[in-house]
């Protein structure tokens, strides 16, 4: 890069030149054209030059960016424009240009064929190609989901420019009288030149006027908690021919327990087979439960559907005829009493049977007026029930009605009850022995406790209306679930070996038998579990072999999988035990001890008629092996 001072000499040097006489510029002529001669750029003007070369890059570029943009707008362009000659020129399509007409009535009996008449008008400039009627419509009673349509597809080829097409169907639609059911009419079309699939649609409405299948519920609209509620359900064939294997299914709200109905059910609690019915036949179901766990303004309904029974399955419905709700609601009683078993307050409760049972009835006046004459009444009765073991304070227990009653004789305060007014009453009683000698055998032993509560109201014109309300309570007994543990030398289904007593670091087998019993109830899950002490082995003999017994090696834990245990075992009915073997070799520390061979056993199942887990535990054995009749008295403790 030149310095300052070349830079000034080569200007001064420059002005000579261009102001000096002597100085004349060189002119060629050539072809009678001045040419400019060829002057080369400066050193000076280097980085001037490089501006100049960027300029022109720049101008590229924007040139490039003009060019792309105009690539851009033409192609949308073009692409409008075909667009537009497609859809709206000469040749265009347009859903606007297809007319869908159908003539049929907008009223139809369930059940019952509607005829239906759809024209198709193509006043487009190109023919409809392929193309596909299709109807879709509720398959039953309410069906609004995918899985509950009925879909018709019929083709009608191609309809020409200015075409008309005419198709006749049937359809046949369910509902509750006086409902409208929606069908959807589509055509499904191409055009030429293209694979795309148009859809025109239009929807058709059609109001049922009567149904296959009528029914009606009869209940009341308002119930309290914990009182029966019925439902009558009447079914009428609505139609001129018979219909045959319809059900009736019926969806409880949540917070119903079904208890009975008239007839029984054919599947679970909520579904009749009617079979073959005929026209104007009518088919009663009466069913009978109680609303619990429910609150005082809360709404629950009921919905009853009927229709054709399913040929996958016999539980389903698989066309809904018809369909009918019924709501109550839930209120409060006038006068309520609530059982309390032991405290707790349940719809079902599972005890012991040697547990004592204790009943505690709170009642409260939930009227704005007094209540005379208030009586409390507790209806006993059960299999398990001891007739002898009743007491109830202030109270009077009627043996011959198996009645406990509290009423104004026992109870002053009973003769007038003021609105608000609450109190409670209670009593107590104990379950017969599951099993004895005079009774035999209880079979899924229970007590039942029905508590009803009543008194007298005054109402408008001096007329006394009686009030009442009631609740019941069902108390199952637990099984008596026995386990026996025993340890043998000189019997059982192995030869022990080692000495007797057992002698330090010599080793002495053993072998141990669990037994089963079982009273009233059956259980199901059963295992029995148990440890081995450190200084204990399992040998690895189990008795009888089909017995499932495992042992898990490092946790030294033992596990007999039994199953079930029927009621009745080892008492009505064939005992159940296992055995296995274990080797023992002492420790001069143990001498003079008599060691434990196997520690506690803890049985574990579920009593299927209580519904509930039970445990029973065994305690451990040691080498005093009292189960063995020939076992001398000094062969229990260690010996050097």
């Amino acid at each position: 890069m030149p310095n300052d001072s070349e830079k000034l000499n080569r200007v001064e040097e420059l002005k000579h030149k261009l102001f000096s006489n002597n100085y004349r510029t060189k002119i060629e002529y050539r072809n009678s054209f001045a040419h400019r001669n060829e002057e080369k750029v400066p050193e000076t003007f280097e980085v001037e030059d490089q501006g100049l070369k960027e300029d022109e890059s720049f101008r590229k570029t924007t040139m490039f960016k003009k060019f792309f943009i105009f690539s851009v707008v033409f192609f949308v362009l073009a692409l409008g424009y075909v667009s537009y000659m497609f859809f709206v020129g000469n040749n265009s399509i347009s859903n606007e240009n297809i007319e869908i007409s159908i003539l049929g009535n907008t009223f139809t009996a369930g059940g019952e064929d509607l005829p239906l008449q759809i024209e198709i008008i193509n006043k487009n400039s190109s023919a409809l190609e392929l193309v596909d009627l299709v109807l879709e419509y509720p398959k039953g009673s309410g069906g609004n989901t995918t899985k509950d349509m009925e879909r018709q597809r019929i083709s009608l080829g191609t309809i020409p420019i200015g075409g008309v097409k005419n198709e006749n169907t049937k359809i046949v639609l369910f509902g509750e009288q006086g409902s409208v059911q929606n069908v959807k009419i589509s055509i499904e079309y191409r055009v030429g030149g293209s694979n795309a699939i148009f859809v025109k649609e239009k929807s058709y409405d059609v109001s049922i006027n009567s149904t296959p299948i009528n029914i009606s519920v009869d209940a009341p609209t308002e119930v309290s908690p914990n009182q029966d509620i019925t439902l009558n359900i009447k079914s009428t064939l609505n139609a001129s021919k018979p219909a045959s294997k319809i059900l009736i299914k019926v969806e409880y709200p949540v917070g119903f327990v079904f208890g009975s109905s008239k007839p029984s059910p054919t599947l679970g609690n909520n579904i009749w087979n009617l079979g073959d019915i005929s026209p104007g036949v009518e088919n009663n179901i009466a069913i009978t439960g109680k609303m619990v766990d429910v609150f005082d303004g809360e709404e629950k309904s009921f919905r009853v559907f009927s229709g054709s029974q399913s040929e996958v399955d016999k539980s389903a419905i698989s066309v809904v005829f018809n369909s009918f709700g019924h709501t109550v609601l839930i209120k409060k009683p006038f006068i309520e009493a609530k059982l309390f078993v032991n405290g707790s307050y349940d719809r079902e409760y599972a005890v012991g049977s040697k547990s004592p049972i204790s009943g505690n009835i709170r009642w409260v006046n939930n009227l704005d007026t007094k209540i005379n004459d208030l009586e409390i009444r507790v209806k006993l009765s059960g299999n398990a029930l001891d007739r002898n073991n009743i007491d109830a304070p202030g109270g009077f227990y009627n043996s011959s009605e198996d009645t406990i009653i509290w009423n104004k004789n026992s109870q002053s305060s009973f003769g007038e009850v003021n609105p608000g007014k609450n109190d409670s009453v209670s009593f107590s009683l104990k379950s017969l022995p599951i099993f004895s000698a005079e009774g035999g055998m209880l079979k899924e032993p229970a007590i039942s406790i029905e508590v009803s509560i009543s008194g007298k109201q005054a109402a408008e014109g001096n007329v006394i209306q009686t009030i009442k309300n009631s609740e019941s309570k069902n108390i199952r007994i637990i099984t008596d679930v026995g386990l026996a543990a025993k340890g043998l030398y000189y019997s059982g289904p192995f030869e022990n070996t080692g000495p007797i007593p057992p002698k330090a670091e010599k080793e002495t087998t053993y072998t141990v038998v669990w037994s089963l019993s079982n009273t009233s109830n059956n259980v199901s899950k059963a295992q029995v579990k148990a440890t081995l002490p450190p200084w204990v082995r399992f040998v690895g003999a189990v008795s009888p072999l089909n017995e499932n017994v495992l042992y898990n090696i490092t946790a030294k834990e033992i596990t007999w999988n039994v199953g079930s245990i029927p009621r009745g075992t080892s008492i009505t009915q064939s005992g159940r035990e296992v055995a296995f073997q274990v080797a023992f070799i002492p420790s001069l520390s143990q001498v003079d001890t008599t060691p434990t061979i196997i520690n506690d056993a803890v049985l574990t199942g579920h009593d299927d008629f209580a519904n509930v887990e039970i445990r029973v535990n065994k305690a451990s054995l040691n080498t005093r092996i009292s189960g063995d009749p020939t076992f001398p008295s000094s062969g229990a403790r260690v010996v050097k």
